[in-house]
Parts: C-alpha cells; structure tokens; sequence
C-alpha cells in the first residue's frame, strides 16, 4: 500500500490491525489478504484493501469523528473506520449483510459503531450533523441527503459514475459552497435506493 501512495499513518495501522478473514466467508479465507475485491453475497462484495485504505485516507480523520458511512455490507470498511474515528453510523440496505455485519463486528470487538438496516441514499437524519460521509457504492450523482448531513468543513468521499465506471471522488463541504476533487478510477456496486424487504 505504501507504494501506491497509502501514507497515513493511522489508517496503515488501521489496516493491519482489523482481520479481514473474519469479514469473508470461510471459503474465501485463504483469499482474505489478497489486494482485490471478494463476494459477500446478495450480488455485493467487500472493497480491495487499498481502495479501503485510499478512502479512509482521504477522509483525513483525526480520531474524533462521527462518520456516516453507506453500504456496510460485511462491516469490513466499518471496522477500520472505527479505529480512525469515534464513531460510525452505517446504513445497509440489505438485511441479511446488515445482520452479517453486525456478527462480524461483535466478533471483532468493534463496539463504537451504530449500524441501521435502511435506505442508505437519505442518510441517518437522527444523528446528524456528521464530520465525514464515506459510501461504498456508485451513483451517478451525490445524495442531496447526504451533503444536507455533512457539517459545514465536512468531508464525503465516495465512487461517482455509472454502469460499474466509476472515479473516486472527494466533496469538501464549506461555507454554502462544495469543492471536488478527483481520484482512481474504480469499480464498485451501484447505490440502489430503497431497503429489501
């Protein structure tokens, strides 16, 4: 990760310290440390470790956040947030995953983390404001949502484009005004609105 330009200190210990293999299906295990994506089921998968890595390095986290993040999936993206913030609130739409998560979590002992079965794209109003928004799904535009729940100075990060091309990009939140920056190209699940079931 270092020679691809992971160098936050923080989320490389992160990184190290959260066991993917807990987070994959037991099949899977051997798998579990290998840079790319893995299916979870339900049609998802758990992130590439270094674009967990890169987006959790360009939130920019000092550790005294609360941080929105959408798509939970199996809690993997969850539980190295955790270690960079104070705490998480994760929405899944997807209850099987969302229960899976939750499992996964308790057995990684990752307490500081509110999770929510729901439509990710209208955000976690009750807990509102939030210090950064991290979404691990792709949409063709930004949640309006999610930006209304942002603080002002806040930070969202999250895969922009469609039909599985996407490019990473980083929305800084100031003053009324939003200023992007973008990053790798990526490829990630689509941002469906609506929970199942």
């Amino acid at each position: 990760m270092l020679a691809r330009g992971i160098t936050d200190t923080r989320v490389i210990d992160a990184m190290l310290h959260v066991p993917r293999h807990v987070f994959v299906d037991a099949a899977l295990a051997s798998h579990a440390y290998q840079d790319s994506a893995l299916p979870i089921g339900e049609g998802q998968t758990i992130s590439q470790p270094y674009m967990v890595a890169k987006m959790s390095q360009l939130l920019n986290l000092e550790g005294h956040e609360r941080v929105l993040e959408i798509g939970t999936g199996c809690g993997y993206q969850t539980a190295v947030l955790s270690r960079l913030c104070r705490r998480v609130y994760s929405i899944e739409r997807i209850p099987s995953l969302s229960e899976r998560a939750r499992c996964n979590l308790r057995a990684a002992r990752h307490a500081n983390v509110m999770l929510k079965c729901a439509d990710g794209t209208l955000g976690w109003d009750e807990y509102a404001p939030f210090d950064a928004v991290l979404a691990a799904a792709g949409g063709g535009e930004v949640p309006s949502a999610w930006l209304n729940q942002l603080r002002d100075g806040g930070v969202l990060v999250m895969p922009v484009g469609n039909a599985g091309s996407h490019v990473l990009v980083r929305l800084r939140k100031r003053g009324g005004e939003v200023i992007e920056e973008r990053f790798d190209a990526c490829t990630f699940v689509p941002l469906i609105a609506g929970k199942v079931g």
